[in-house]
């Protein structure tokens, strides 16, 4: 009875290994909102990595958490890493492009509590009194973040994160 279950259980792990592995090499997420605000004033507050402390869902996270400024002030060239709790990890991320005011690329290196790199990018353009804000993340998916897949959407799970960004990002541009 126990080898049977032995075996039964070997073959469901090497089935869910073996699914994993047919998971997709790459992931992206991608949340919208619309601010009721210009894009000039949206623009700070995503290109000053020192704004975001008062939008970024991460941050409210794990307030004690380690951070380090480098770099330019903002726009290409800024730098910010972290360090903190299970909750948010530690990284660095880098603007790698900036186009006032409509568009911000940043670079995301992930070392804890896996190590990864990805890029993300927010889009700010016209809708009607207001603007659309558009994060997407995109980046390479290992076989651990597929064999998380199999249990855990990506999507949901920073999706959340990032509508909840965008959310406090509203809140906080369309202040008088």
């Amino acid at each position: 009875m126990v080898k049977k279950i032995a075996i039964a259980v070997v073959v469901v792990a090497a089935g869910v290994l073996g699914y994993a592995a047919t998971r997709p090499d790459t992931f992206r997420v991608e949340r919208s909102a619309t601010v009721k605000a210009p894009p000039e004033k949206i623009y700070p507050l995503i290109s000053d990595f020192h704004a975001w402390t008062g939008w970024s869902p991460w941050e409210r996270m794990d307030p004690a958490m380690k951070r380090t400024y480098g770099g330019a002030p903002s726009g290409v060239g800024a730098e910010y890493a972290w360090d903190g709790d299970k909750n948010v990890g530690k990284g660095r991320m880098r603007i790698v492009e900036a186009a006032p005011p409509s568009r911000v690329v940043v670079q995301l290196d992930f070392e804890k509590p896996f190590e990864g790199r990805s890029v993300a990018q927010f889009t700010l353009s016209a809708a009607g009194n207001g603007t659309a804000v558009t994060w997407a993340m995109r980046g390479e998916n290992r076989f651990m973040g597929k064999l998380i897949s199999v249990f855990m959407s990506m999507d949901r799970m920073i999706g959340d994160q990032f509508e909840t960004g965008l959310a406090n990002l509203q809140a906080l541009a369309e202040k008088a």
